[in-house]
């Protein structure tokens, strides 16, 4: 009898850490946080940049809006260092914490139906879908990689119009 309850309990136990082991595995999320960044794909002659930029929303429309910004963004903020090497690399505003310093600027400038419009061009514009389920169940979230032409030129310009480039 005795014999019996100690493979009983051996069995037992057996099962617990099985179970513990199994509750321990680690666990796969899709990435649907990460951001991917903006590349290059050419440079035309009159100075603006052929890019591919990724946004993400709550439809087509609001994904590729965002897209459009962020590629506006990194060519004035961060520079284009992936993707074909022509790019300039070298951000539009070099200085520190220019985003916090001209916040109220950018703010208006990156507005739904803001300026910074004016210097993306549709020329080259194609679409590249991405459709991932957000995972706290807050319904679904698309993402669109979007070819566009950035005016760099038109946009340097503009910034030293509005003396926010020296």
């Amino acid at each position: 009898m005795k014999r019996r309850n100690i493979n009983l309990l051996g069995g037992l136990s057996l099962v617990v850490l099985c179970v513990v082991f199994a509750s321990c595995s680690p666990q796969y999320h899709t990435s649907t946080n990460y951001n991917i960044e903006t590349e290059c794909m050419g440079v035309e002659l009159d100075g603006s940049q052929t890019v591919k930029a990724w946004g993400k929303g709550k439809d087509r429309d609001d994904a590729v809006e965002q897209a459009r910004k962020n590629a506006v963004r990194d060519v004035i903020f961060k520079g284009i260092s992936k993707g074909n090497n022509e790019c300039n690399f070298k951000p539009l505003i070099v200085e520190v914490q220019a985003a916090e310093k001209y916040e109220d600027y950018f703010f208006k400038f990156f507005a739904d139906g803001g300026k910074y419009a004016d210097f993306v061009s549709d020329a080259d514009e194609s679409l590249f879908p991405k459709i991932t389920k957000d995972r706290r169940g807050q319904g679904s979230e698309v993402h669109y990689g979007v070819i566009i032409r950035v005016l760099r030129q038109k946009l340097k310009q503009q910034l030293k119009q509005d003396n926010i480039l020296k």
